[in-house]
């Protein structure tokens, strides 16, 4: 599979039904996708036993919007040589949910998630400068999130299957009250694998299958968390991540922010505090685009200006999954925002798990 750089037409159809609805049960997917259950669960495990595809899952931005989290892009510059190494303590990090090694004017983009700004002024300013290699950093707060990740889609299926897998769900945007230490906990085994079985839940977490199902599906509902399947990057037909830094003027951003975020190759929009105010990642087929994805990005946002744009060389982490040179999984490190552990701490500690 990693030598054919590409899903076959059932391998795609599955990717993009889970994208979709990525708990979906077996048999639900079965009906509308014209497999036998059996089939799409043993053709699921290939996937994941080969780090070609998975369920990841992350706070969703309603928990910023609600005051219960935050969200920031943090660019770092590493002593020469010290690349690598710095990565990989940083991808540890359970905080820490994305690290990129990207081209331009740092070394690595992190996406780094804090309870609040105080703690994220902690993290910075005590874990991360004092960690060895690292040189500078630069830190954009996120505002408001207007797509991201989870909205991607292989389009595989027809608009009827998308129709019947589409769940309907109660509008997003309220976090449903304060999280509690259990939806923290589930929060952190969803992220692990997503499509984990309730019992297995129920289990880590040391409560009941009926807690645990009620809960899941609460935070689901109110947008707490989202789910996404990922593919590795070239079996995607886009193997390529821009990331783009736009200034649009102040009095259109929420227009503009939200015609770029209905381009079909890009996966995430979101507001950004400092010399540029939106961040713009896109995935596309080659280097050779990304000229015309600028042209398009400031086409759909009149009146704005590409400042810089960048190139993820290597995706090291991605929603908190640790990924081979070649895009494909090879383990986990669950994502904790909440956690206390530094940025220099826990260094000699494997590097996840998984295929």
């Amino acid at each position: 599979m990693k030598d054919s750089g590409q899903l076959d037409e059932a391998d795609s159809v599955l990717v993009h039904a889970l994208q979709i609805s990525p708990r979906a049960t077996w048999s639900r997917l079965a009906s509308v996708l014209d497999h036998d259950a059996v089939t799409l669960a043993r053709r699921w495990k290939r996937l994941t036993d080969r780090g070609a595809a998975w369920i990841s899952c992350y706070p969703g931005p309603a928990l910023a919007e609600s005051g219960q989290g935050c969200l920031a892009f943090v660019e770092v510059d590493c002593a020469g040589g010290r690349v690598l190494e710095v990565a990989d303590r940083l991808s540890r990090q359970p905080m820490v949910t994305t690290v990129e090694h990207v081209t331009g004017d740092r070394d690595l983009l992190l996406t780094v998630m804090r309870p609040d700004l105080a703690s994220l002024s902690r993290w910075v300013t005590r874990s991360l400068s004092s960690l060895p290699g690292v040189t500078a950093s630069r830190t954009h707060v996120a505002g408001a999130i207007y797509t991201e990740g989870s909205r991607w889609r292989l389009r595989a299926l027809s608009a009827d299957q998308v129709a019947r897998l589409t769940e309907r769900r109660p509008p997003v945007g309220r976090t449903g009250g304060p999280l509690t230490d259990l939806d923290r906990r589930i929060m952190v085994a969803l992220s692990e694998d997503g499509r984990a079985p309730y019992t297995a839940l129920a289990e880590t977490c040391g409560t009941g299958v009926d807690t645990i199902r009620r809960r899941t599906r609460h935070l689901l509902d109110v947008g707490a968390v989202h789910l996404r399947c990922e593919t590795a990057r070239p079996l995607s037909q886009r193997p390529v991540a821009a990331v783009l830094w736009a200034q649009v003027p102040s009095d259109s951003v929420e227009d503009a922010a939200r015609r770029i975020a209905g381009m079909l190759d890009v996966r995430l929009c979101a507001a950004i505090t400092g010399r540029h105010n939106l961040l713009v990642v896109a995935w596309v087929r080659s280097v050779n685009e990304i000229q015309r994805l600028e042209t398009r990005v400031t086409t759909q946002a009149p009146g704005s200006t590409i400042g810089d744009r960048a190139v993820a060389l290597w995706p090291i982490k991605l929603s908190g999954h640790l990924l081979d040179e070649a895009g494909y999984r090879r383990g986990t490190i669950p994502i904790d925002g909440w956690s206390t552990l530094a940025a220099t701490e826990d260094t000699d500690a494997p590097a996840g798990h998984g295929p």
